[in-house]
């Protein structure tokens, strides 16, 4: 279960004066076991180098930290993510049987790097990274008391979609209805119209909560990017609000069995009337 730490709580010397004797504060703590547990999950997300990181003090969706420790409200930067995941893996991507990466994220505040303490079978080596301005990120306003349909599906069935629709086509079609076809994907692209269909009954479907018909077309190029996680998933929740954004969120379970989501937000390229279905 995530592991939810308030601001201060099991900051120990941590959060106090600075590991390397400079005696600046951290505002943020984070500290796992393995290493290689959250390049993963940053690899889901790596299509653009910079990223921006958001730290809240309610903690994490992905319970990988055993410590999680945030002195202020939220605290945000900017970081070259390909470095980022480049220091993750500064031992190599695979480790020794029975050894692992340890690792420790330090951060000072605005204007400081972020600092990386990295352990593997005794031997630590320091990275720092230096971060940048963030910039405003852009709020969707995607509320869960505006979801009108929800589906929870197997990733493989949303795999096997992307694998024989016809992805020449500029949109995906979305369909989701109370009553036949229920959910649909659709394609147009060079070789024509292709539709795949999915019942409620579906073994595939594990949950099926769809109060009205929504049809909405989104541009794959806007999409692709998420197809990184939808291949270390094991579900996908598929949601839709009342103007049609889509909410794709892919449960990740890493080696340890612990649970982490991903998850990525569209808004409709255009609405599709009944009488184009």
């Amino acid at each position: 279960m995530p592991l939810l730490l308030p601001a201060g709580a099991g900051a120990g010397a941590g959060a106090g004066a600075g590991a390397d004797g400079s005696g600046a504060r951290y505002v943020l703590v984070a500290s796992l076991d393995k290493a290689r547990h959250l390049s993963t999950m940053l690899r889901a997300v790596h299509f653009r180098d910079v990223a921006t990181c958001v730290a809240t003090a309610n903690g994490l969706k992905a319970g990988i930290f055993q410590e999680f420790v945030v002195q202020e409200e939220s605290v945000t930067f900017r970081i070259n993510l390909t470095i980022l995941l480049d220091c993750l893996t500064i031992f190599g991507t695979s480790s020794l049987p029975g050894t692992s990466t340890a690792l420790r994220m330090c951060y000072c505040g605005y204007g400081y790097p972020l600092t990386l303490f990295l352990e593997e079978g005794g031997v630590v080596t320091v990275c720092k990274i230096n971060t940048q301005e963030p910039e405003e990120t852009l709020d969707f306003d995607f509320c869960s008391t505006n979801v009108v349909n929800k589906i929870i599906l197997q990733s493989e069935g949303l795999r096997e979609a992307f694998a024989e629709l016809d992805m020449t086509s500029d949109v995906l079609q979305i369909t989701m209805s109370p009553e036949k076809p229920y959910f649909r994907l659709s394609t147009f692209g060079n070789a024509g119209s292709a539709h795949l269909d999915y019942l409620k009954e579906s073994d595939l479907m594990e949950v099926f909560q769809c109060n009205q018909t929504q049809t909405n077309r989104y541009k794959i190029s806007l999409l692709k990017p998420s197809t990184k996680a939808l291949a270390l998933s094991c579900k996908v929740s598929i949601r839709t609000d009342t103007r049609g954004f889509l909410s794709l969120q892919y449960m990740i379970r890493n080696e340890d069995g612990q649970i982490c989501f991903v998850e990525y937000y569209c808004c409709p390229d255009e609405d599709v009337a009944e009488t184009e279905l």
